[in-house]
């Protein structure tokens, strides 16, 4: 009878000490998500999978994270088709705080919106068109290939490596050298 005993306490403490995973993300185990026209490897986290998606740095995936009540540790790929769905609609509309938005006050409409995606390239490239039509300093810089934020271009910024301005190779000072010599 100990013996039996013994046997169904092994076999009660033994569920409690195997490791139990989330049921949802055995259901959902899915290899690539495509949130926001962006897929994303399932074995990443939601926190790390959502920063994948241009437009969205950490700041903003956590905030996502935390109003939709989605744990940044669980794997993006069990999340279901309605968390997806959330995650899609809440970046349309983002309610987050005013900091953490990739465009305030929009030149055309004057409010703040974030953009994600290739709404921002396009963005980007207008933004850079319209100043290039302008003619401002950043339109001349960006139209040369220059930096715009006053970095010194002597040494940095060089398109053909092999040019150097300012330096004089050793064999052809040595050869100057020898000719200046010899004037028998």
């Amino acid at each position: 009878m100990t013996k039996e005993k013994q046997e169904e306490k092994i076999e009660k403490v033994k569920p409690e000490h195997v490791h139990k995973g989330r049921p949802e993300e055995k259901k959902y185990s899915e290899k690539l998500i495509r949130i926001l026209a962006k897929d994303i490897e399932g074995e990443l986290n939601v926190y790390v999978g959502l920063t994948k998606i241009k437009g969205i740095s950490w700041s903003v995936a956590n905030a996502i994270c935390k109003s939709l009540n989605l744990d940044k540790k669980r794997k993006i790929g069990s999340l279901s088709k309605e968390e997806i769905d959330k995650i899609n609609d809440f970046m349309k509309d983002a309610k987050i705080p005013t900091y953490l938005l990739n465009r305030k006050f929009d030149i055309e409409t004057g409010e703040d919106k974030h953009l994600i995606g290739t709404n921002l390239e396009l963005q980007k490239e207008l933004d850079i068109g319209k100043l290039k039509k302008i003619k401002s300093y950043k339109g001349f810089r960006h139209a040369a290939g220059l930096p715009l934020r006053g970095q010194r271009t002597r040494s940095h910024f060089r398109k053909n490596k092999r040019k150097s301005v300012g330096i004089k190779k050793k064999g052809s000072a040595n050869e100057n050298k020898s000719e200046k010599g010899n004037f028998k």
